[in-house]
C-alpha cells in the first residue's frame, strides 16, 4: 500500500537544525504579492516590531483562503500552511517558557496553563489589540464575520504571522515576538476575562511554587445592616493587594484583582 506521506528528505539534504538550509529550500516560494508596500509595509513592520526580510511570506500569512476565491486569483495560496506551522511553534515556545519559569512538576497543570495562554480566544484578542485586521487580505463576506465577532480568522492569522517571522528571521525572533509582543496582551486578557480573580490568583501563585494567598480583614465599618469591609491579600508574608466591598467576599475579589494587576500584568 502506498504511503500517504511524501518522500522524506534525507538528513544530508534537509537538516531542520539549520536555518540556512530551510531558507534555501524555500527560496523559490512565497513570491511577493504586492499589497504590503510603502507606508503599509512600514506600519506592519512597526506593529510586529521586527525588521522584515522577505515580505512575500508575510503577505501570504495575511491572505485568508476566502480571498483567492473572491478574486479568481491564479495564485490560490492562503495562510493555512503557515497557520499549521505557527501553531506548532507557538505551542513549543509557550511550553518552553512555562518549563523554564514555572517550577511545576505536574504535566496536567502545565498543560492547563498552556491552554489558558494559547487558544483561539486569546489569540483573537491579541490580533484585535494589534489591529491586524487592517492588513488582512480577505473577502468582503469573511470580513463581515470578523466584524461580527468571528475569532477564528484573526487567531489563524496570528499563528501564520508567527510562522512567517520564524521562516524569515529565525526561531529567536519568533520567540521574542511571542514573549515580548504577544504575551503581555494575552496574559492581560487571560487573567481578567472573568470575575473569579481569587481563583486566578491562586492558580498563578501555586504555579510559582508559593503558598496559597491569605485574606486578612483590615477594617470593617458602618452599621450591621450596611457594613463596609477592607481586606488585604497576603502572599508569603507580603501584602499584595487591598480591596473594599460591602461583603468580605467582594472585598477579597477586589484585593485579588489588584494583586493580579500589580504582580502579573
Amino acid at each position: 500500500m502506498k504511503s500517504e506521506f511524501p518522500d522524506i528528505k534525507s538528513s544530508q539534504n534537509f537538516n531542520m537544525g539549520s536555518s540556512d538550509i530551510i531558507k534555501s529550500e524555500l527560496k523559490d516560494k512565497f513570491p511577493e504579492l504586492g499589497f504590503l508596500i510603502g507606508e503599509v509595509r512600514e506600519s506592519f513592520a512597526e506593529m510586529l516590531g521586527v525588521e522584515i526580510g522577505r515580505i512575500g511570506i508575510y503577505e501570504e500569512a495575511l491572505t485568508h483562503r476566502s480571498y483567492p476565491v473572491q478574486t479568481e486569483s491564479k495564485s490560490p495560496s492562503s495562510n493555512e500552511r503557515l497557520e499549521f506551522l505557527g501553531d506548532a511553534i507557538l505551542d513549543m515556545i509557550v511550553a518552553e517558557y512555562l518549563f523554564v519559569y514555572y517550577n511545576i512538576d505536574s504535566e496536567g497543570t502545565l498543560t492547563k496553563l498552556r491552554s489558558r495562554l494559547v487558544n483561539k480566544h486569546s489569540l483573537a484578542i491579541c490580533g484585535k489589540k494589534m489591529n491586524i485586521e487592517r492588513f488582512l487580505r480577505i473577502s468582503h463576506s469573511a470580513a463581515k464575520t470578523v466584524q461580527a465577532g468571528n475569532e477564528t480568522i484573526l487567531a489563524d492569522a496570528m499563528e501564520a504571522i508567527i510562522a512567517a517571522i520564524y521562516l524569515d528571521l529565525g526561531l529567536d525572533e519568533a520567540r521574542k515576538f511571542i514573549i515580548n509582543k504577544m504575551f503581555p496582551l494575552i496574559i492581560q486578557e487571560t487573567l481578567l476575562d472573568d470575575n473569579n480573580y481569587k481563583s486566578r490568583l491562586l492558580e498563578l501563585v501555586q504555579a510559582e511554587g508559593k503558598k496559597s494567598p491569605e485574606y486578612i480583614v483590615l477594617d470593617e465599618d458602618g452599621p450591621p445592616h450596611n457594613k463596609n469591609y477592607t481586606v488585604a491579600v497576603v502572599i508569603e508574608g507580603i501584602q499584595s493587594g487591598v480591596g473594599k466591598g460591602k461583603s468580605k467576599k467582594d472585598a477579597e475579589q477586589i484585593a485579588a484583582k489588584r494583586a493580579l494587576i500589580s504582580h502579573y500584568l
